[in-house]
């Protein structure tokens, strides 16, 4: 019943590499399977509109969020402006067809909830993502945002997780066409070589595997990832993490220093301090060192996900500095 944050971003988790992946690979297979046969069926919408208690909250939402971008209405008939928002988020919900799926909550009845999502006023809008509560917005805002915070969120769903929307039961696949294994594509064993290394702790076995990959595609997803990953941990494994913690704090100016503390604070899901710790060096250095902390930094934005809003915002960080 209790949301939880499921999201493994900002830790190096390889192993989800591949499953990522192949999640990425799944919401484009149907992206492309939709387009073939002219755009997906319609949903009913007693599927895109669904009422959501505490009780049912770990199997309607936390659940749900592993397929579908879940989005929470907060609500209570006493409120006015969720009169004139909630008919909007059921029509737009229709409207995009199972790209996302509408769970409206009653805060009246579900006191706890909102206090678990720390709720100060209505109506306030919430959406899950692979497990992830994420703030949308509060307050009755124009369509035009709605649609913009939407969009956006869909896109994350389906870039960074794989989601793919709610499904239409077609009789179980009348033809038989969904029920054959999606074929293994050009790389998979190179892929699986690589998973392999990383399970026996071999990192430059897996590094060697995933730049195998990137050479007859530079610009395969899950091998660009998996590399980032697997040499930051190459990087660091041999690292005395107190020493490296006291050698940057001793010597501020020592690019070396820094950038070897970065490592390990991204490796320790302190993503903010990697980034902000590289920005810094290169506010205060030139030439080679503020290359070298340059280049290390967007190294270690590839581990996180080009798409990550901590990317971004360390992106404009940069910017600001350099120029």
């Amino acid at each position: 019943m209790q949301p939880r944050n499921m999201s493994m971003s900002g830790v190096v988790d390889l192993a989800a590499v591949k499953a990522a992946g192949e999640a990425k690979a799944k919401a484009e297979q149907v992206r492309a399977e939709a387009a073939r046969t002219g755009g997906p069926a319609a949903v009913p919408p007693s599927a895109l509109v669904i009422d959501v208690d505490e009780a049912g909250f770990e199997r309607d939402v936390i659940q749900r969020s592993a397929e579908v971008p879940v989005v929470l209405d907060f609500w209570a008939e006493w409120c006015e402006p969720c009169k004139q928002l909630g008919p909007l988020l059921e029509r737009l919900a229709v409207e995009y067809n199972g790209r996302f799926l509408l769970a409206k909550i009653d805060v009246d009845a579900n006191q706890m909830l909102m206090q678990q999502f720390g709720i100060q006023g209505i109506p306030a809008v919430f959406a899950v993502v692979a497990g992830q509560a994420l703030p949308l917005f509060q307050g009755a805002v124009p369509e035009a945002q709605i649609r913009e915070t939407l969009d956006q969120l869909i896109m994350v769903g389906e870039e960074r997780f794989g989601l793919t929307g709610i499904a239409v039961d077609a009789g179980a696949d009348a033809e038989g066409a969904g029920s054959a294994a999606r074929p293994a594509g050009p790389y998979d064993a190179l892929l699986e070589a690589a998973m392999s290394a990383l399970d026996a702790g071999d990192l430059a076995g897996a590094v060697q595997a995933y730049k195998n990959v990137l050479a007859d595609d530079p610009a395969h997803p899950e091998a660009k990832l998996g590399l980032a990953q697997a040499e930051l941990l190459a990087r660091v494994q041999d690292l005395d993490p107190a020493a490296v913690r006291k050698n940057a704090a001793d010597a501020p100016a020592d690019v070396a220093a820094q950038i070897a503390a970065a490592d390990l604070d991204l490796v320790g899901g302190h993503v903010q301090d990697a980034f902000g710790r590289l920005v810094e060096t290169v506010r205060r250095t030139a030439g080679e060192d503020r290359d070298a902390a340059r280049l290390r930094l967007l190294e270690l934005f590839e581990v996180i996900g080009v798409d990550d809003p901590r990317v971004t915002a360390a992106r404009q960080a940069l910017a600001r500095v350099l120029f």
